[in-house]
């Protein structure tokens, strides 16, 4: 379950990001004449932090989740299971138009699997231990042919460019929010003051908070996407009956957060803030198509 991690890493590189540019003094540059804030400055400036965050985290995401998750991918299959995961991979991605992604395995005792990559020639897919153990042979199909639907669809990508659009915005408001709070509450006349990188910072995390909405809604949405992927791939009923597999009062997979937004099961947390929808509805959606 991945987009946790993935915000994470993306709000400690950002962090970082602007620590650096503080005590480099490229802060100073956004109120040139040491009043006005220089919006088209700070503009460039929250671009920059908001989406460097974005992209080094979607650059490092395969890396991190192969190393944090302990993946062993499947270079030459050792069993017939390794090389049916193997070959129902490689069939769907040819269907869809994709490269090979590299498969894998990582031990859970739950049911899980998910995609990642920073393109859509150059991704992973990954199953549970528990998953292959519970699920029967068409329920994986199933599985799978959810996250390599995922991938065609290029979520990674899209979920890192509303990150960054976000990031942006994040960064941005919270300095205007500073600003505004220094010269009018505080009555600093020039320069900054304390109050304004104290706002800013509380402002930051306000906003992140609410910013994470926006992109669990847009995580839920790619859910629905890929079972329709996963529909036409395999057939409805197949990926029907992996869900409601996953419903039967079993717990998530324990995976980092960095793995939330292309699991196929996130578990329960609250709607808003959850980067899937509820199983029901998933199932529910797929039965009237």
């Amino acid at each position: 379950m991945r987009i946790m991690l993935f915000i994470a890493t993306n709000i400690a590189i950002m962090a970082l990001l602007g620590v650096t540019f503080s005590l480099l003094g490229f802060e100073g540059l956004l109120a040139q004449n040491g009043v006005d804030l220089d919006l088209t400055a700070l503009l460039v400036y929250s671009g920059v932090i908001g989406f460097a965050g974005a992209l080094i985290s979607l650059f490092l995401s395969k890396t991190m989740t192969i190393k944090s998750m302990r993946v062993q991918l499947i270079k030459q299959p050792s069993n017939n299971t390794e090389l049916w995961l193997l070959n129902k991979v490689k069939e769907q991605s040819q269907k869809v138009g994709i490269g090979m992604p590299d498969v894998g395995i990582f031990q859970s005792d739950a049911a899980n699997a998910f995609a990642t990559g920073w393109n859509k020639n150059s991704a992973l897919v990954a199953v549970s231990t528990g998953l292959m153990r519970e699920m029967t042979d068409d329920e994986v199909e199933a599985v799978l042919a959810h996250e390599v639907s995922h991938i065609a669809n290029g979520d990674m990508v899209t979920m890192t460019l509303i990150q960054g659009v976000v990031n942006t915005f994040v960064v941005f408001l919270s300095r205007v929010i500073g600003h505004v709070v220094d010269r009018v509450v505080f009555k600093v006349e020039r320069g900054h003051g304390p109050a304004f990188w104290i706002v800013s910072i509380i402002a930051e995390v306000i906003l992140g908070v609410l910013a994470m909405m926006i992109v669990m809604w847009f995580s839920r949405l790619r859910e629905y996407r890929a079972d329709a992927g996963a529909a036409e791939l395999v057939g409805k009923q197949k990926m029907i009956a992996a869900l409601q597999r996953l419903n039967k009062g079993k717990e998530p997979a324990q995976v980092p957060d960095e793995m939330a937004a292309l699991a196929i099961n996130a578990g329960k947390v609250h709607a808003l803030f959850s980067s899937h929808p509820p199983l029901e509805s998933r199932i529910e959606a797929l039965r009237q198509r």
